[in-house]
């Protein structure tokens, strides 16, 4: 019998054809390939719902409506010029009425950029000191790191509590040294929208400086500590290290922690409903959550567009970082 006799035939059908289908593709199919599952799964949990609420942002409904009446994008221009302010919780509004400190504090948008921006500006930098203390050698290093998880530990309600009966004006035992300072209302501190802004972003940074802390810690780790054995001989000092070898190569990370602190700062809900209230610290997502009961197409058409910013900030961050980001 002959080799060619003798070998046996390759086997045929719908698998076969799969597997020589995908022995055809190259790197990079392949890896979009594998990733099918993902795009899959995200379509089906994130942009589904998120298209979900877009349609139900054009129609207006209302709770025990069985028929919905489209009405296309009013709510949207309603929300940004105004009419449907007086819809809205308390005495909040969506956009300031005017360039006024008070129009401002009361407006939802304002408050939240304020809070991310203030917030997670002072979370990156007490968490890149405290990651660089902690990437050093010293007795105690491992009790100091699990020192610092602590906070992000604390559950919102808690935390929330905490700072409620810290900075309340009755027993509250930092108001009255920071009312003297002029930071905090002497009186109704957290019926003070200032007051309670204030105090709901110390809040936030106390708890998710940690957070920051630990990925930044991430990123020193995986330098390679050679670098800084170099410098040393070529004579560079502590700054001169860290702001050519240390900041650089970390620099990605801390684009990618406050592209995540970003994200979770634009959502701010519990943390302003445990401390303060919504009606004292408006936020976007207090709205989408105090209009739903009632107005679900005015609660759709925040969502869509607190999403809509959350996506126009992530997409800017990625641009600024480039494929480091990502």
């Amino acid at each position: 019998m002959s080799a060619e006799t003798s070998r046996e035939p390759r086997s045929s059908g719908p698998l076969t054809a799969v597997m020589r289908w995908m022995e055809n593709l190259s790197d990079t199919q392949f890896a979009y390939l594998l990733l099918t599952p993902v795009f899959v799964l995200l379509g089906a949990v994130a942009l589904y719902p998120l298209l979900r609420t877009f349609e139900l942002s054009l129609y207006l409904t209302q709770l025990g409506q069985t028929e919905w009446t489209f009405i296309g994008f009013r709510h949207y221009i309603e929300l940004f010029t105004g009419q449907k302010d007086p819809i809205l919780p308390g005495s909040t509004t969506f956009l300031p009425r005017s360039l006024a400190l008070s129009d401002i504090l009361s407006s939802a948008l304002p408050v939240t950029i304020i809070f991310s921006v203030v917030g997670v500006l002072f979370e990156t930098v007490i968490g890149l000191g405290q990651a660089l203390v902690l990437d050093q050698d010293f007795h105690g290093r491992r009790w100091a790191r699990a020192a610092i998880i602590i906070p992000w530990a604390v559950p919102i309600v808690i935390q929330g509590m905490m700072f409620f009966l810290m900075f309340n004006s009755s027993i509250g035992f930092l108001t009255p040294p920071l009312a003297e300072l002029g930071i905090l209302a002497p009186t109704n501190t957290l019926n003070d929208t200032a007051s309670s802004l204030f105090i709901v972003i110390v809040a936030d940074i106390w708890k998710t400086s940690a957070f920051m802390a630990l990925l930044i810690l991430a990123g020193l780790q995986s330098i390679n500590r050679d670098l800084y054995d170099v410098a040393k001989v070529a004579g560079a000092s502590k700054w001169q290290q860290f702001k050519y070898i240390t900041f650089p190569l970390i620099l990605p990370t801390i684009g990618v922690a406050v592209l995540f602190r970003t994200i979770q700062a634009m959502r701010v809900y519990g943390l302003i409903d445990a401390v303060a209230g919504c009606e004292t610290v408006p936020s976007l997502s207090c709205m989408v959550v105090t209009t739903f009961l009632h107005r679900q197409g005015t609660s759709a058409a925040i969502a869509f567009t607190t999403a809509a910013i959350i996506g126009a900030i992530v997409m800017g961050l990625i641009a600024w970082q480039g494929e480091d980001a990502i």
